[in-house]
């Protein structure tokens, strides 16, 4: 066991947890989009950033293993800032017609904006890439519009079905999860 404070409440974790991992099991929530306890951790969506006290960086808390006597803080004004950013710069490549989703009101990335205060993205200035919801696929109808590239679901694919029949094509604003 190794002990760990956050937010103020010292806490025993058992050894090689991670601190996403410690803070559910003590009802702390952290917001999170790529996260699965099933796949090993890869930090994509940054939603999980925490403030690690003696780290010059914001942590993601569902790959960043416990040490003793660590101190961390979840909702530090430098965690929250972060959050929205992020926010921000995921709305940027979503499609945003929340209200005629099927999503709306089941939605994480719909919940996070409305915690954090976050109603557009200041990050959308040249547009964003538009795809056409084309999918001759009988049984998923994959719309790229919502994406926000968190790639669980080529984890997903990765790890649990062990296919590799999904990964991320292209770079930078224009990548998209293709076959």
């Amino acid at each position: 066991m190794v002990r760990i404070t956050i937010n103020g409440r010292q806490l025993e974790a058992p050894k090689g947890s991670t601190v996403l991992e410690v803070c559910r099991l003590h009802g702390i929530e952290v917001p999170t989009l790529c996260y699965d306890p099933e796949l090993k951790p890869a930090g994509s969506c940054r939603m999980c950033v925490v403030e690690v006290k003696g780290r010059p960086t914001l942590q993601a808390a569902c790959a960043t293993p416990c040490e003793n006597d660590m101190v961390v803080e979840t909702e530090s004004p430098a965690v929250v800032e972060a959050r929205k950013v992020i926010l921000e710069l995921l709305l940027a490549r979503h499609g945003g017609n929340c209200l005629t989703c099927e999503k709306n009101g089941n939605c994480k990335l719909q919940d996070y904006c409305y915690r954090y205060g976050v109603a557009e993205s200041g990050f959308a200035e040249g547009g964003r890439p538009e795809y056409p919801v084309d999918d001759p696929n009988p049984f998923i109808e994959r719309d790229y519009n919502k994406c926000v590239m968190c790639t669980l679901c080529v984890r997903a694919c990765e790890s649990i079905t062990v296919a590799r029949a999904i990964g991320v094509i292209n770079r930078g604003h224009q990548a998209k999860i293709a076959t």
